[in-house]
């Protein structure tokens, strides 16, 4: 069960990303090795413009390969972007190519590996296997609902942000990690043996299998021990299939019923039973310190369409824009989810496309309001979503809100420089939109709070960064969810 093919080769080093880099020394000071995977080295190193720390991975390019192996660091940049807003995910700051090496730049997580903290404690107590359970699968919820499969879940993958006894706990190494389509099974074989599901040794699995693997970790941290255990992977496999948990040795006898069933229920070896990540979530022995969640995450793609068809116009455009100056590393997920969608690999997504996307996903909403989302997106009003209106309605905020893109976006609109937006300037845009009947005065007139009849960087930067009632239309002021309360509702194991 290889990562990816390891060794040493004559020939020239492959280039992985897709634009040249700044070099790495040129903007950060690299410090003191803190660790080594199969495949890369990771270093504590500053930024000299601020004095942060950050982690930095180095992957040697004389152990890719082959393509396979530059497709595999490429999609891993990728899918970290792609999740690293969410507050349980080590989050990605860069990354930079030279001859030698790949070097991703990401948070520094000081508290180290959650295995060496099980090894230290021999298990913890249920109260914080939950809490920490909660995040993991928190985690695994969120890759599901953006197209994505971890495939390798183990505790080495899990990093404490801090040496604290309360430090948050965050997801890493995607490494293994896919983008998959609803209803596809994969057949590669990969993972780490104690954690891999029986259905990827059968050789066809789907986003069920990081479920099983989770439940491998919830076992060992109500236990300090594996569930299958021998003293050869082969041994380890045989056990897996066979899939007999004990449940009588120390301390099983002492757990309560309610984590016992979890953990039954995360370790079924039928994957179409096995409990979901947001059935675990809702599970009592998780939920027991607060209230469950009611709902499923759904899909990414539909919570985001939801949020940007409450926009006004200018937001939409806006986020157009910082959609279109973001890195291809940045919006490689996007892209993905787009294709997902786009069955006849048209370029545009049509109203039965969405609709069947969404039912794919796991949606079940009324098609009013699967005409209301298209409308929402299709800003040009030409009866189909284009990948630039996809990108900007799918974007997360938190990109949005960088400064650096607020920037961008106010520049873009303040055509003469003067600090100010117009309403010449922003009919200018609107017109580059292809917008028809904007109704951009009364646009201004909700952002424009000096009355001054223009909008300035501190009153764009305010709608953008979503104080309450700016960059909302009007029309949804009062009634964000627009029907679309049960957008979320619906079992759904594949894509959740």
């Amino acid at each position: 069960m290889k990562r990816r093919s390891l060794g040493s080769s004559s020939r020239p080093s492959p280039t992985i990303l897709p634009h040249k880099t700044p070099r790495l020394r040129d903007h950060y000071n690299i410090g003191k090795k803190l660790g080594q995977g199969q495949f890369g080295i990771t270093f504590r190193c500053v930024e000299k413009a601020t004095d942060i720390e950050y982690a930095c991975k180095s992957i040697p390019k004389r152990k890719l390969l082959c393509k396979e192996d530059c497709d595999d660091v490429w999609r891993e940049i990728q899918i970290m972007h792609h999740l690293s807003e969410h507050p349980s995910v080590v989050r990605i700051k860069g990354t930079y190519e030279d001859t030698m090496f790949v070097h991703l730049v990401m948070e520094l997580c000081s508290g180290g590996e959650l295995f060496d903290r099980i090894i230290r404690k021999g298990h913890y107590s249920e109260r914080e296997a939950a809490r920490l359970m909660k995040t993991i699968v928190g985690v695994v919820e969120s890759c599901h609902s953006l197209g994505v499969m971890h495939r390798d879940l183990k505790p080495e993958n899990f990093l404490f942000d801090s040496p604290h006894e309360d430090a948050k706990l965050k997801a890493t190494d995607f490494g293994l990690s896919v983008f998959y389509k609803p209803g596809q099974y994969l057949s590669d074989v990969v993972g780490s043996p104690y954690y891999v599901a029986p259905e990827v040794l059968r050789k066809c699995y789907g986003p069920e299998a990081d479920v099983w693997s989770a439940g491998v970790i919830l076992y060992i941290l109500l236990s300090g021990a594996p569930p299958f255990w021998a003293e050869t992977d082969n041994g380890i496999f045989k056990q897996i299939l066979e899939g007999k948990v004990d449940f009588q040795s120390e301390p099983w006898p002492h757990i309560s019923d309610s984590a016992k069933d979890l953990v039954r229920k995360m370790l079924e070896k039928d994957p179409k039973s096995r409990i979901s990540a947001h059935e675990v979530l809702c599970h009592p022995w998780i939920g027991d310190d607060t209230v469950a969640p009611d709902k499923p995450l759904g899909s990414a793609v539909l919570s985001r369409l939801k949020q940007f068809s409450a926009m006004n116009k200018l937001k939409k455009m806006a986020l157009r824009v910082i959609a279109e100056r973001l890195s291809e590393e940045e919006i490689g997920g996007l892209k993905e989810l787009f294709k997902m969608i786009d069955t006849d690999n048209s370029g545009t997504i049509t109203f039965d496309e969405l609709k069947q996307g969404l039912k794919r996903v796991g949606s079940n909403i009324m098609e009013s309001e699967i005409k209301a989302l298209m409308d929402a997106a299709d800003v040009d009003s030409n009866g189909a979503i284009d990948y630039g209106e996809f990108l900007a309605a799918t974007l997360h905020l938190n990109k949005m809100e960088r400064e650096e893109n607020l920037l961008a976006a106010f520049s873009f609109f303040d055509k003469d420089g003067s600090g100010y937006i117009t309403m010449d300037e922003l009919q200018q845009a609107a017109k580059e939109f292809g917008l028809i009947d904007a109704q951009l005065d009364e646009i201004i007139k909700e952002i424009d709070m000096d009355n001054d009849g223009r909008i300035d960087y501190g009153e764009f930067a305010t709608m953008m960064k979503g104080n309450p009632g700016l960059g909302v239309s009007r029309s949804m002021r009062g009634n964000l969810n627009f029907n679309l309360a049960d957008a979320f509702q619906g079992k759904n194991n594949v894509g959740e």
